[in-house]
């Protein structure tokens, strides 16, 4: 037999019920799983249960037993212990540094950073006071990662990768190639369409109800359908749910490209254009604060600011260049009138 006494597991329990009650005896029991007589006799004993029809249960016998071992958490049996860990966390130490230093310093008073994580989070559960996550560097009620939805891209037909679009379209050398995204003032409500056309940042507005993917491809499609071809040659997006109607754009001659998931800086444009945007809605902005006809002239102060990286040139005289446009149904094209 082992010289070190081990708990007995609930398979070697399984199997003292079963013999048990078989007709052996406490010593042959003991014979059959290497263990002491004495081992065996007290443990029928000590879980054999209460009543008059009391029997040994393995499941039962391992519940109690464990339940016998359990004192509590350590954090909560020992003050010096309890006020020490929770005056370095107040300090601004991980759990991770108050063990490492108390190992470190050979105290006697020593526990895991996995104990220290679960004695906040059981504080938690137990009492409902959210504010005992303080105690923990990220203030995290909740233990493990954030949940991360499945891969999108299985739901996006006929989808392009970004990786697939054209080297002249990353180096910017021809105007028509545009990017769009949705921008949220707010988590919920009503949203703003974004359209930055690469080459010259000229941008394209309008306030949407919600993200649905319908009035989306719709509203790109009013945008640039009675635009030139020139004008109008492929659109680079996310993949968001906001853009699953894109094969509207496919049917009018636009191809679209998708960027990887969970990297929206591969539409470098529009995401820059964005943070312009965020300079006159800021996030928390309450959507019905501005209209659409608010929009149409903060596209028109976007696309009439001169930029260094078009020379000081405006996006709107790059856009409007080079050869005479035919007029499209777009609100946000020409300055507005002045009064």
């Amino acid at each position: 037999m082992s010289e070190r006494y081990k708990h007995f597991t609930l398979e070697e329990r399984t199997s003292i019920a079963a013999l048990y009650q078989a007709g052996r005896s406490c010593r042959q029991i003991a014979s059959a799983l290497d263990r002491a007589p004495s081992s065996i006799s007290r443990e029928v004993k000590r879980n054999v249960g209460y009543g008059a029809n009391a029997r040994y249960s393995p499941r039962y016998a391992d519940e109690v037993a464990w339940a016998r071992r359990w004192r509590g958490a350590r954090l909560e049996r020992d003050d010096d212990l309890r006020n020490s860990v929770l005056e370095k966390l107040t300090a601004g130490w991980s759990p991770e540094q108050v063990a490492g230093r108390l190992r470190l310093e050979g105290s006697e008073q020593q526990i895991s950073h996995e104990s220290i994580y679960r004695f906040i989070h059981v504080q938690i559960a137990r009492t409902k006071d959210y504010s005992w996550r303080n105690f923990l560097p990220r203030a995290k009620s909740k233990r493990g990662w954030p949940y991360k939805s499945p891969n999108p891209i299985q739901n996006i037909k006929n989808r392009v990768s970004i990786h697939q679009r054209p080297a002249c379209v990353q180096a910017r050398k021809r105007l028509g190639h545009w990017e769009a995204d949705l921008v949220h003032p707010q988590k919920s409500g009503a949203a703003i369409l974004v359209a930055s056309e690469r080459k010259s940042r000229y941008t394209l507005l309008a306030k949407l109800d919600g993200k649905h993917a319908k009035p989306v491809a719709s509203q790109l499609v009013r945008w640039l359908q009675p635009m030139p071809k020139n004008r109008r040659r492929s659109v680079t997006q996310d993949n968001g749910t906001e853009f699953y109607a894109h094969t509207k754009l496919n049917d009018i001659g636009i191809q679209t490209y998708f960027c990887d998931p969970h990297k929206p800086w591969q539409k470098g444009s529009v995401e820059n254009t964005n943070g312009r945007i965020r300079r006159y809605i800021p996030r928390g902005t309450d959507p019905n604060s501005f209209s659409n006809q608010d929009l149409q002239k903060l596209a028109d102060i976007l696309n009439h600011t001169p930029r260094k990286c078009l020379a000081f040139k405006t996006p709107a005289e790059i856009f409007l260049s080079h050869k005479k446009l035919v007029h499209f149904e777009c609100e946000s094209t020409f300055p507005p009138s002045r009064e």
